[in-house]
Formats: C-alpha cells, sequence, structure tokens
C-alpha cells in the first residue's frame, strides 16, 4: 500500500510507494566502491600530497578528505561523525588537518582527484552517454535524500554541484553513501551499541577478521572491555563470537539501516532504480577490477 512520507531533501509531502530493502542494499552496494576509492586511489594521494598532507599511510588524507564539507571542526565533532573511530586516533589526524590545508581547499583537492581517479580507470566512459544517463537519477535519488539529523550527508548535500557527469555522479554517491551512514549510527544508537561495542559486536558475527579493525584505533583494553559488556548483556561469548541474540540484535541494526536509507529510493521509483543499477553495473565492475579497494573491508558488505 502506498504511504504517504516527508523524506525528501525539500521536505515536502509526497506520496510514494514502499520499496524493496533489499534493492536498498542493492545500491548500497553499487555505490559504495564508486565512493570509497577516493581514498585509496594514487591520484587522490597526490592530489592530498600535493596540499602537504602525509601519504605513507591512507589516514592523514583521509580524515580531511571526509570530514572537509563539515568545515574547519574539531575532534569532538568530526568523531561524532565518524562514530567507530576512537577520538585518539580522529584527533592525531583532524587537529593538524585544517593546519596543512583549509576545508576549502580540500575539496577541491578532492574534486580533482575524484576527476583524476575515474578517467584512470574508466578511460573514455566518463564521456560516455551511459555514464551521462546515470548521473541524472543518481543526483535525483541524492535530492530526495533526507538530511535532517545526518551531518555528513548533509554537508555533502550543501556544496555546489559540479558540471561533468562523473564528478556528479560520484557526489551523488557520496551523498547516498553518507546518508546510508548517518543513518546506520542512529540504528547502533536504539540498539545501544556505542562506539567500541558497534566493532566488536559486528567482528562477532563474521562480518571481518578482528584484526581489520584495528585501524580504528581502539586499544586491546577497549576492545576487551566492550566485548566484556557485550558478554554481560548476552550478545557475545568470552571468546568474542556472537550469540543468536547477537546475531539478532546485528540484523535489526542493519535492517534499520536499510529502512532509513530507503526513502531516495522510493522516490526515485522501482523503474528508475532498476535502469540506474542496471548502468552502474559497468563503471562498478571497473572500480572493482581496478585492484585499489581492499578484498576485505569492515564495512560487511555481503555478510549480513
Amino acid at each position: 500500500m502506498p504511504e504517504t512520507e516527508t523524506e525528501c531533501g525539500s521536505g515536502s509531502e509526497v506520496e510514494r510507494d514502499t520499496v524493496d530493502l533489499g534493492e536498498v542494499r542493492r545500491m548500497w552496494h553499487l555505490l559504495e566502491p564508486l565512493h570509497a576509492v577516493l581514498y585509496y586511489a594514487p591520484e587522490a594521494f597526490e592530489e592530498a600530497a600535493s596540499l602537504g598532507y602525509a601519504v605513507v599511510e591512507r589516514w592523514p588524507s583521509y580524515f580531511p578528505y571526509r570530514a572537509a564539507p563539515l568545515g574547519a571542526v574539531g575532534a569532538e565533532r568530526t568523531a561524532s561523525a565518524f562514530y567507530g573511530v576512537s577520538p585518539r586516533r580522529v584527533e592525531e589526524h583532524i587537529e593538524p588537518a585544517w593546519n596543512t590545508a583549509t576545508p576549502d581547499a580540500v575539496l577541491e583537492a578532492r574534486d580533482r582527484a575524484i576527476d583524476r581517479v575515474y578517467r584512470a580507470i574508466l578511460g573514455d566512459r566518463v564521456h560516455s552517454a551511459e555514464l551521462a544517463e546515470a548521473a541524472a537519477p543518481a543526483r535525483r535519488a541524492a535530492g530526495f535524500a533526507n538530511t535532517a539529523g545526518r551531518p555528513l550527508a548533509a554537508a555533502n548535500a550543501e556544496l555546489p554541484w559540479p558540471g561533468p557527469a562523473h564528478l556528479q555522479l560520484w557526489r551523488a554517491a557520496t551523498i547516498l553513501r553518507e546518508h546510508r551512514g548517518d543513518g546506520h549510527l542512529a540504528a547502533l544508537l536504539t540498539a545501544g551499541l556505542d562506539p567500541t561495542e558497534s566493532l566488536v559486536s559486528f567482528a562477532a558475527t563474521g562480518a571481518a577478521p578482528v584484526e581489520r579493525f584495528d585501524s580504528r584505533g581502539w586499544s586491546p583494553e577497549e576492545w576487551t572491555a566492550a566485548l566484556a559488556r557485550l558478554t554481560a548483556r548476552g550478545l557475545t561469548l568470552p571468546d568474542g563470537t556472537a550469540t543468536e541474540a547477537g546475531r539478532s540484535l546485528r540484523r535489526q541494526v542493519e535492517q534499520r539501516t536499510d529502512r532509513l536509507a530507503a526513502a531516495p529510493w522510493q522516490f526515485l521509483g522501482a523503474t528508475d532504480t532498476a535502469r540506474l543499477a542496471d548502468l552502474l553495473g559497468e563503471f562498478w565492475v571497473a572500480v572493482i577490477g581496478s585492484g585499489l579497494l581492499p578484498s576485505e573491508t569492515t564495512l560487511g558488505i555481503g555478510k549480513v
């Protein structure tokens, strides 16, 4: 049955049909690599280095690239938006970030970087009719993303749109990715999972090895303490594996995340969403096939 919602960028009331949450998740799987390649590509590191950021590892550029739309915010506000990352790790990189370059300079470098990255991966396809066709509904879907209570989505949505279609596609993927991510944090909070517990409970389901979460900056003592809290709630066993109750809670988190990410696709409609998915396929394959993205991540794509 149709339902009346007000979840769109303009806040206007629109009647829309419900959408299959599996389709919502499929669109995330297709768009996430198109967004995330920025944080791994050599061209992006080169642009970051030109601003003065260290590029021996990805974190010195990751934090300013992702946080720049928020402005020159400090560690506490950045950590609140990044959630699962240790505040110490955030402070280590975000405190000096704006002394190295302004957020506006970082945003300009970000656009230059993704332009170079997409051209390197897609070649002449950045000018293809298929990419231009994909950019249009992706931008429309991003425009339907309700940014209330979603700081990273709102900050990216507020930026002026670039002209070239391939940059519009990346910007749309980024808004939609951050819209989903902000909603995911709400789902974790609703489930009563603090930042460390959110990672420990996720690792407990087998989403990724515990070692993959080391990059988030939590100490072994903090990880052990979070595991003890989850075990006391009956969500994990002392060995770090999830109980059925723990798996059930994580499924609820993912389902709630999907529901909170559904509005853009409900407003776009089933036909246009399906067409966009078809168009994105070849670009998704190209990004995955580039070998730039890690084969194993802490996102759990395909795991839950």
